[in-house]
């Protein structure tokens, strides 16, 4: 009997994936985590149904999320990461020669677990001399830490459950203060083919607090339609332009595919500016 692991993206429309294992499947304390491993992708995470990363092509989500800013900011010593409990953003950061602090702040402690039992090539972060792992809720470290971070990136799920608030105009004004003077902020955004509502929300609460916002894109197969968005709020640095070049060891990222992901699509800039 043939086994398939199914999100239903739409109401229309689903991805699945042939599955040869299921690894886990519980419930925690905030949603539901399963980890399987499918014919093509690898091990894949998935939370209340949706993938959230997988061997196969990781490398493309957590690159993108990461070093756009921490090559478009001059001294991106500290960093905050909100959400990202899997640990691939924090790799990246820490991995990032002027990185002098990676600091994880995750709310469901059984993802950290799940990626050290399944995801050794994600895990390996946590144990990294510049890493900090905290387990709490995000939206109530930012406010307790003013003007204390370089870049905050939030690797977030979609916004679900206890995601939501990682949404709000409110939550980007509370990240806008636990930045230094000249900090940025990174946030995904979602699919523009099917979730244009939630790039408005994001982008639209960005740009309330920060002068600069910028919209740009990669192509994650496993993610719904295959193009992703992610949305960035600048204090003083123009996002589009890197001013370093640092991608040892990347399989997506390089500085041509950095300002061009800027380079949007009409329909994607219509989202943006309707």
């Amino acid at each position: 009997m043939e086994l398939w692991v199914t999100e239903y993206q739409t109401p229309a429309l689903g991805f699945s994936c042939k599955v040869t294992q299921t690894l886990r499947a519980r419930r925690t304390r905030f949603q539901h985590l399963a980890v399987v491993e499918t014919e093509q992708f690898g091990r894949m995470l998935l939370l209340d149904g949706m993938v959230q990363t997988t061997e196969q092509d990781e490398w493309v989500y957590h690159e993108m999320i990461s070093l756009v800013a921490l090559n478009a900011h001059p001294h991106p010593e500290q960093v905050l990461i909100i959400g990202g409990g899997d640990g691939g953003t924090l790799r990246e950061v820490v991995g990032h020669p002027g990185v002098k602090r990676g600091v994880l702040v995750e709310i469901d402690e059984e993802v950290v677990q799940a990626s050290r039992d399944f995801f050794p090539e994600l895990c390996c972060a946590f144990s990294h001399p510049k890493a900090e792992l905290i387990i709490r809720d995000g939206t109530e470290y930012v406010k307790e830490n003013q003007a204390c971070f370089d870049i905050v990136i939030v690797d977030s799920t979609e916004p679900v459950g206890p995601a939501v608030k990682l949404f709000s105009p409110e939550f980007y004004r509370d990240v806008y203060s636990s930045l230094k003077e000249d900090g940025m902020l990174v946030v995904q955004s979602e699919s523009p083919f099917f979730n244009a509502d939630v790039i408005k929300m994001a982008y639209q609460g960005i740009k309330q607090s920060f002068p600069i916002t910028e919209l740009y894109l990669a192509s994650i197969p496993t993610y719904p339609s295959g193009l992703w968005s992610f949305t960035i709020g600048s204090k003083r640095y123009n996002p589009v332009c890197p001013v370093s070049s640092h991608h040892q060891g990347c399989k997506y990222y390089n500085p041509q595919v950095h300002e061009a992901a800027f380079r949007l699509p009409g329909f994607v800039r219509r989202i943006i500016e309707d």
